[in-house]
């Protein structure tokens, strides 16, 4: 619903319009999580399909390079990065109110918006793959069993670093929101590194053109991506239990003529 008042100066007219939208946070993390079990089955489905036909048919082959979810550049991944630049917005959007009013850890809400805004462009170009050959260099190039991806080496770090830098922040968080952030962070870390240790292991010995490693890469991504969901769902219910309703006011000052 839109609302104009219009107020009249000497030369000049300023229109204020305010906007109304409204979001239903159950129904949006519905929408999303169809769309990524939309992903994983059309994943699944190229996948499985160019394993059994002895990856001999080019047109699977292009099915599998715009739907296989372990690639860059393809639909999961430009879902997967929508959903983190999604995450982004609604936490800077929660940052811009607390600090509006003052509130404490507006930082730790703006902090948290830049990481999701710099997952969203690793998520598009996979910057901590490029990890892998230096940490491999440090740690010895064979036999690396579980840290064969080594990556995951600094990814262990940083984030216990950042749940050493967050917790008094997500203690402060209402119950409900607590729990949901538990829960999403549980999803995707559990996926991102542990699931990430378990692929390595497994590509070392066998590769990664088998069924298994398939299979455990498809289950990683489908796990990262319901984190995200739950994460947004949690986000969305935060902003409706603690401010109700936010509105966008644009102002325009026009000259007349």
């Amino acid at each position: 619903m839109n609302r104009k008042t219009d107020n009249n100066f000497v030369g000049t007219q300023t229109i204020m319009v305010t906007a109304q939208i409204s979001l239903n946070p159950a129904l949006i993390a519905r929408v999303l999580s169809a769309l990524a079990i939309i992903l994983i089955f059309a994943s699944s489905a190229a996948m499985l399909t160019d394993y059994l036909t002895g990856h001999s048919s080019v047109l699977i082959r292009k099915l599998v390079k715009f739907f296989y979810i372990d690639l860059e550049l393809n639909a999961p991944a430009f879902f997967s990065m929508l959903l983190l630049l999604f995450a982004a917005l609604l936490l800077a959007v929660i940052a811009l109110l607390k600090s509006k009013q003052n509130a404490s850890y507006k930082l730790q809400w703006a902090i948290l918006s830049f990481g999701f805004l710099v997952m969203a462009f690793d998520e598009t170009v996979a910057v901590h793959e490029r990890l892998i050959e230096p940490m491999r260099a440090i740690l010895g190039e064979a036999n690396l069993g579980v840290l064969y991806y080594a990556w995951v080496v600094p990814a262990i770090v940083l984030v216990l670093f950042l749940a050493l830098f967050f917790v008094k922040f997500w203690l402060r968080l209402p119950a409900k929101t607590r729990l949901y952030f538990l829960i999403a962070a549980s999803l995707y870390i559990g996926a991102a590194i542990g699931l990430e240790l378990a692929e390595g292991k497994h590509s070392e010995i066998y590769g990664m053109e088998n069924l298994t490693y398939i299979t455990l890469a498809t289950v990683e991504e489908g796990l990262e991506m319901a984190g995200i969901i739950v994460f947004i769902w949690a986000l969305l219910g935060y902003i409706a239990d603690t401010y109700k309703e936010v509105q966008l006011r644009f102002d325009n000052f026009v000259g007349d003529t």
